[in-house]
């Protein structure tokens, strides 16, 4: 067995940097007030960002093989983001107990600014179904992310692929479904609710099955994240006007009152 020191001595930064860009990761972190609280904050809510990033990712790569039809490797991609939503909702714990006192000694720094007006975050909702243009106006004075939000806001979302799927597999869906508006909200069908009936009362080993058993995981999973956002936020500010004007834990309790997937689950109580 080989004992050797690893090499230490590089020209320039060290292969780990010039792929992990950690120097550029670690220094991003700009606190505007003295409270040491802020760089928690701060630095949990860029992490979520990161979570964002690649949980979109995997929910594009499924799309697109959903609609080649690949439905194993679609399974695989939103497997995978599970695992990202478990760590992105962890996220929240070392927020989720902060009074009061502790947020409003540096919630002035935020000034204007919003959870509401993540970019990633939005193309997450998009994807989900929740499709709304006004959502693009808070980006205007960013061209290159108002952009890749129209283009979004244009693509079918995520379920969408999933219904298209299906029809092709045989389901009988609607067209008014299938040619629907992408860029309005995904409003539920009773026929897509008949065709989750159909595929949960026959074999539970059939790829359509083990497909919606991997996004109910998701829905359950984006749930939850949408509770202990409002959990977190009724603790630290009850219910006051959120930060950028918005309605703070009324417009959250709204917000995880909406079911993602809707048929998935209201098939269940035809089986």
């Amino acid at each position: 067995m080989s004992h050797e020191a690893p090499n230490l001595d590089f020209e320039g930064s060290t292969p780990y940097e010039d792929y992990v860009k950690a120097d550029v990761l670690t220094h991003l972190q700009h606190t505007l007030s003295d409270d040491p609280g802020e760089m928690v904050f701060l630095v949990t809510t860029q992490v979520m960002e990161l979570w964002f990033t690649v949980i979109v990712h995997e929910w594009e790569t499924a799309a697109r093989a959903l609609r080649e039809d690949r439905v194993d490797a679609a399974t695989e991609a939103l497997r995978r983001s599970t695992y990202e939503l478990e760590a992105l909702n962890a996220s929240w714990k070392p927020l989720a107990r902060l009074t009061p006192a502790q947020f409003n000694s540096y919630r002035g720094a935020l000034g204007e600014g919003s959870g509401f007006q993540s970019a990633m975050y939005r193309r997450m909702e998009f994807l989900l179904g929740e499709k709304s243009a006004s959502m693009l106006v808070p980006h205007r004075g960013s061209p290159r992310v108002h952009d890749e939000l129209e283009k979004a806001l244009h693509q079918p979302g995520l379920y969408d692929e999933v219904v298209r799927h299906l029809a092709r597999r045989g389901h009988t869906i609607p067209d008014a479904v299938l040619a629907r508006d992408v860029t309005r909200r995904y409003e539920p069908s009773p026929e897509v609710e008949a065709a989750w009936t159909e595929i949960y009362a026959g074999d539970a080993d059939t790829g359509a099955a083990r497909l919606g058993e991997i996004l109910t995981d998701v829905a359950e999973l984006v749930w939850r994240w949408r509770n202990d956002h409002l959990v977190a936020t009724r603790r630290a500010m009850g219910s006051k006007t959120g930060t950028g004007g918005s309605a703070g834990v009324s417009w959250l309790e709204k917000r995880a009152r909406n079911q993602v997937f809707p048929e998935l689950w209201t098939a269940r109580s035809h089986v």
